[in-house]
């Protein structure tokens, strides 16, 4: 159990490394106006795909959900919880899909935040996950966000099977530049 978070503490550094880096953005300063805070969380997501992921990519909705503790440059956002939606076309070995993330804070705001698409990187059912979208209302609105994470399916053989893989769900990494 000890190892879990350790895992998790290690993988939320290299997701924000490597997010940043994409992006190109450094974080910006600390400002004196709270609603340009950074905010950095790690947590974990579950996501349900209806159908379930196949060999084959298909239409599919997307549904689930996001627990996250923060860091921020605005001490007051200590934790978010998020629910998501979207569809697309998805497979075991392809994802092109849009999402929208709706994230609660801790303070009570909320922050509707949109993924056009992104890169997610299928084998056999274990995604591998770097979206990047924008905050389209509520808190931070305007800003960039980025979300990598890998999730794993909890038996990707389901992805040869009538019924797919249904759930995705592990780790995740939001930043908000």
């Amino acid at each position: 159990m000890g190892g879990k978070p350790s895992r998790i503490r290690r993988f939320a550094a290299v997701s924000a490394s490597v997010t940043l880096a994409v992006l190109g953005t450094a974080v910006p300063e600390a400002s004196a106006h709270t609603s340009r805070a950074a905010v950095s969380c790690t947590g974990s997501n579950t996501i349900s795909f209806s159908p379930g992921l196949s060999l084959a990519a298909q239409r599919t909705r997307i549904g689930g959900s996001g627990a996250y503790s923060c860091l921020s440059t605005d001490p007051a956002v200590k934790w978010g919880r998020s629910s998501i939606s979207g569809g697309g076309r998805n497979g075991c070995f392809f994802s092109d899909a849009t999402t929208v993330e709706r994230v609660t804070w801790n303070t009570g705001e909320k922050t509707k935040v949109v993924y056009h698409m992104g890169t997610v990187q299928q084998v056999a059912g274990q995604a591998v996950v770097l979206v990047v979208g924008r905050v389209v209302e509520g808190r931070f609105k305007g800003r960039t966000v980025a979300s990598p994470g890998l999730q794993a399916a909890l038996n990707p053989l389901e992805c040869a099977s009538k019924r797919g893989v249904e759930q995705i769900v592990g780790p995740s990494t939001l930043l908000i530049v």
